[in-house]
């Protein structure tokens, strides 16, 4: 029997910055290769991420919100124009989470 995989949306701030990070390494196809988190992929993976910028909404504003949904959609297409990691559309989906990342660094020193 196969246990059911669970999937952890990211709650705030800090933990989307780690999401982020597992995203750059794992990139463009997402997939475990330890066998630990059977059935990740890019579905599941920009589902966390999508629902973690969902989460934080209020937090960093609507104007942040929406600058990072549409960056997580550029994200995915540039990551699934290039599964294969073979041209520059993985380097543009990279490009992508570190404009994400300075997004939400700003926004995490604007509310303290």
């Amino acid at each position: 029997m196969t246990k059911a995989m669970t999937h952890y949306v990211p709650q705030r701030i800090g933990e989307i910055m780690d999401h982020l990070a597992m995203m750059l390494l794992s990139s463009p196809q997402f997939e475990d290769r330890t066998g630990l988190l059977p059935g990740r992929s890019i579905d599941t993976v920009f589902a966390e991420l999508n629902g973690g910028i969902e989460i934080i909404r209020k937090k960093v504003g609507e104007e942040h919100y929406a600058k990072l949904t549409e960056i997580s959609a550029r994200m995915r297409a540039h990551f699934e124009a290039d599964p294969e990691d073979r041209t520059d559309d993985s380097i543009k989906g990279r490009e992508c989470i570190h404009e994400m990342e300075v997004i939400l660094r700003a926004a995490g020193r604007r509310r303290r």
